[in-house]
């Protein structure tokens, strides 16, 4: 059985300053179950242009919000229960609400080693 907490994260290297918020990797590749699950923080009024080429992502909302745009300009707001999937490692844009950080739950399959970093530099968009 593996039991964590945000607070055993923040002590180690899998919890990650991404540029636009935060990601506590609690479940890696290491763990030996196929998928990874990080807390992430996406903080207001930040603007993100992502895509995960190697990974398929859910992400799930706990708190917050914000919204996601697809490249066809379609935007889909984002608030506590709502779930977002790139089934397709989808390019997309990741917005903070504008008073409120969106607060997610993303599983990600493959799993993430857990020390990946974005580049939101890229204007090809930053991924993994």
């Amino acid at each position: 059985m593996i039991v964590r907490s945000l607070n055993d994260v923040e002590a180690t290297d899998h919890f990650v300053e991404w540029g636009n918020g935060t990601s506590h990797r609690l479940l890696t590749d290491k763990d030996g179950m196929g998928f990874s699950i990080c807390h992430t923080v996406v903080r207001a009024n930040t603007v993100s242009l992502l895509q995960y080429r190697n990974h398929l992502e859910a992400c799930y909302c706990i708190a917050g919000e914000g919204e996601v745009e697809d490249m066809d300009g379609n935007v889909f707001p984002i608030r506590k229960g709502d779930i977002y999937v790139l089934d397709k490692h989808d390019k997309h844009i990741l917005r903070g609400g504008r008073d409120k950080d969106l607060i997610l739950v993303s599983i990600f399959n493959p799993p993430l080693n857990g020390t990946e970093r974005h580049k939101l530099n890229d204007p090809a968009g930053s991924g993994y």
